[in-house]
Parts: C-alpha cells; sequence; structure tokens
C-alpha cells in the first residue's frame, strides 16, 4: 500500500516530501514563466522560444547528464540541483520585477535554458535513486505515488495558485518556488543511503557502455522513439495552448490556471489507478488505449470553442499519460542493470524529451506561417488537430512495434 510505503521508509518519504515540494514550485512556473513571456511580447515565435528553451536542454545535455550521475552521490547532486534551480528562479524574479531590460523576451529564454539544464540532471537523477530507496516490488506503487503528487502539487495547486498570485503580482509565484526549492534541497540532504557503486571508467567508455546497451535493446529503444514523438505534439501544442486559452475561449489566468488543475486531476486518476489498470486490462492494451485517448483529446480541443471541452480533453489526456508513464518507468526501472541506470535512463530520455524543444518551436511556427491564410483562430487551433491526427498514425506504429508483455 502507498501509505505504508511512506509511514515505513524513511528515505522515500524524504525523497517524495522534496518532490512534492519542487513539483509545486514547477507547478507555478508552468503557469508564470509563458505568462510572462506573454507580458513581454505576443510573438507566438518569441513565446515559442521561452518554452523550447526550458526543453532544449533534454537534447543537448541527456545523454552525457546521464555518465554524470552514474560517476557522482546521487543524493548530493539533486540537491546541488536543486538549490541551482533557485538561483535562476531568484533570477528571473529580478527580471519579472524590471520591465525596462531591453530585449527581456530573449533573455527570459536563456534563463529558461538554464533552469532547464538543472532540471535534467535533477530529474534524471531522482528517476537513478528510486530503485536504491524502493524495493523492487514496491516500484509501480512508489511512480504511481510520486507521479500523483507531482501531478497534485504541479498542475492541480501550483497553476491556480500562480494564477491567483498573478494577480497581486508577476514577480510572486517566482519568489514562493525559489524558497520551495531550498527547503526541498534540504530534504533529499537528509536522505541516508549505503555507498553507491560509481562508474569508475573513463567518461568516454562510460557514455559508450550506455549507448551499447540502448542499441541492443531494440524494444527499449522503440519505446523511447514512440515517447518521442508523442512529446513532440504535446508540447506542440502545450506551447499555443496560451494563446488558444487567451485568444480563442477569451480565458483570465486563473481561469486558464482552473482548467489545468481539471487536467492535474486526470493525471492523479490516471497514475493512482494505473497499477490496478493494468492487472485488469493488461500492459499492451493499456498502452493502445493511452495513445488512442492522446489522439482523441486533442483533435476534441482543437474543434471546439468551450472550456469545458477543453478541459474535460485535457482531463483524459493527461490519465492516459500517466497511465503510460507508470507502466513504462517501472519497466523501464527493473529492464536496465543498476550500474547502467543512470546512463540508459538518460539516453531513452534524449530520445523521449528532446524532441520537446522542437515540438514547441514546431508549435509556435505553425501559427506564424497559417495565420496570414487561415486567420488567427484556425492557426492556434492547427497544432491540436494535427497532434490528434498524428496520435493515431502513432497507434498504428504501436500495435505493431511495441509488446512490452
Amino acid at each position: 500500500m502507498p501509505a505504508a510505503l511512506l509511514s515505513r521508509n524513511r528515505n522515500y518519504r524524504l525523497l517524495f516530501s522534496a518532490g512534492a515540494l519542487t513539483n509545486l514550485g514547477d507547478g507555478l512556473i508552468v503557469l508564470a514563466l509563458p505568462w510572462l513571456a506573454t507580458l513581454m511580447t505576443q510573438n507566438p515565435l518569441a513565446i515559442g522560444a521561452v518554452a523550447a528553451a526550458g526543453r532544449l536542454p533534454w537534447l543537448f545535455f541527456a545523454i552525457p547528464a546521464g555518465v554524470i550521475i552514474d560517476r557522482a552521490d546521487h543524493r548530493k547532486l539533486i540537491a546541488r540541483a536543486d538549490l541551482l534551480r533557485a538561483v535562476i528562479v531568484f533570477t528571473i524574479l529580478m527580471l519579472a520585477l524590471n520591465d525596462q531590460v531591453p530585449g527581456a523576451v530573449w533573455l527570459l529564454a536563456g534563463l529558461a535554458f538554464l533552469l532547464g539544464s538543472a532540471e535534467v540532471l535533477r530529474d534524471n537523477a531522482a528517476q537513478t535513486i528510486l530503485p536504491s530507496i524502493v524495493d523492487p516490488d514496491d516500484l509501480e506503487a512508489a511512480n504511481g505515488q510520486l507521479w500523483s503528487t507531482e501531478q497534485l502539487t504541479g498542475q492541480f495547486i501550483g497553476p491556480p495558485l500562480a494564477g491567483i498570485l498573478i494577480a497581486a503580482g508577476i514577480g510572486i509565484p517566482f519568489g514562493l518556488d525559489v524558497a520551495l526549492l531550498v527547503l526541498a534541497a534540504g530534504l533529499v540532504w537528509l536522505i541516508t543511503l549505503q555507498p553507491q557503486l560509481r562508474v569508475q571508467t573513463s567518461f568516454r567508455e562510460a557514455l559508450l557502455q550506455g549507448i551499447a546497451f540502448m542499441r541492443g535493446d531494440r524494444l527499449l529503444l522503440r519505446l523511447a522513439v514512440v515517447l518521442g514523438v508523442a512529446n513532440f505534439l504535446a508540447t506542440a501544442t502545450l506551447t499555443v495552448q496560451v494563446l488558444f486559452a487567451q485568444e480563442v475561449l477569451g480565458l483570465s489566468a486563473a481561469e486558464y490556471g482552473f482548467i489545468l488543475s481539471v487536467a492535474a486531476v486526470g493525471a492523479i486518476t490516471g497514475s493512482l489507478l494505473a497499477p490496478q489498470i493494468t492487472k485488469v486490462l493488461g500492459i499492451q492494451l493499456c498502452l493502445y488505449l493511452s495513445v488512442a485517448t492522446w489522439g482523441a483529446g486533442y483533435v476534441l480541443i482543437g474543434i471546439s470553442t468551450s472550456s469545458l471541452v477543453m478541459a474535460l480533453s485535457l482531463f483524459a489526456v493527461m490519465a492516459a499519460a500517466m497511465l503510460w508513464n507508470v507502466i513504462t518507468v517501472s519497466w523501464r526501472q527493473r529492464r536496465i542493470p543498476s550500474d547502467l541506470l543512470g546512463r540508459v535512463n538518460s539516453i531513452y530520455r534524449f530520445f523521449g524529451w528532446g524532441s520537446m524543444p522542437l515540438g514547441a518551436l514546431a508549435g509556435g511556427f505553425a501559427v506564424s506561417v497559417l495565420q496570414d491564410d487561415l486567420g488567427r483562430d484556425m492557426a492556434i487551433r492547427a497544432p491540436f488537430v494535427l497532434a490528434g491526427l498524428s496520435c493515431f498514425g502513432l497507434l498504428v506504429y504501436a500495435i505493431f512495434k511495441l509488446r512490452l508483455d
């Protein structure tokens, strides 16, 4: 039981609590950062650049980050990454409070890039450390609980709270995030583990070992590619989602935050029910159901004029995404040897997450190109419809190429 896992495992309790704090801060940033960008400019390319900058480190640094993780103390690495993120967010706070900075939106994009770089190390290290904190039989429960808490704090509480705080001042969400990151770093520092086996080979040799394992596991590689395409499509829609909320639906920051909270409820539902759903339906059917739900959800948003349809569609999309995550992350943590987990996991996430900045740029570019011929309204809708249709194509590939059971 998840509650029993928290009560009996001190290290997991500390990691869980730190994750809840950082994810709450991330939830504030999810809304506050693009909202700050829209206050600086209405240029969709510039807004897309800010979104892309935050994800670009997954393309540039994910693979070498894996070697760093396998050669470092995971606990110290996570804590130091959170402290570094606190410094970067504090700098964004100073930028938000000064509206006289020339080219502020491009400076914001640069800070988003640095923030994403620290996140690459932090997130990969957190996934790598989990098997050394909980027993293998507890991985589904732990991952489900971590994902659900991430969504509860990062999507359900964080965005609407940011919407309320923005009304009082655009800098307030960033200041609160700084405090949360510092506190989280302190909690991670209190984790006590046996000395871990660290990679002693050269950086190049260690990197090649991880690449060789990934190349040799064709199923793992296919799964990473499918995730990469799915995340490309998801980020393309997410980039223009704030414009869809503002211009198509006419929502305020608080109203948009509420829609993100509904999506978070879907994510929490999916992550908590994932172990039970997979037992009833099986892993394969759950994977196919996830991809099909993404496609239907995106199309419904793209053709709708209702905030209720948008909210319910995002509920379903996020529930399916968390079902996918719980299944595939637990499967991956068991499949990859512990001494290679940091490197192989980072390579996997290079494929799975490295596509996100490209998707962010594609979303902003699509709106910019299409708005002259289709009009602004249709151009903003287009990324959602295209993403939905692409997901149905991805489903066909998954049916023929992915067999995890």
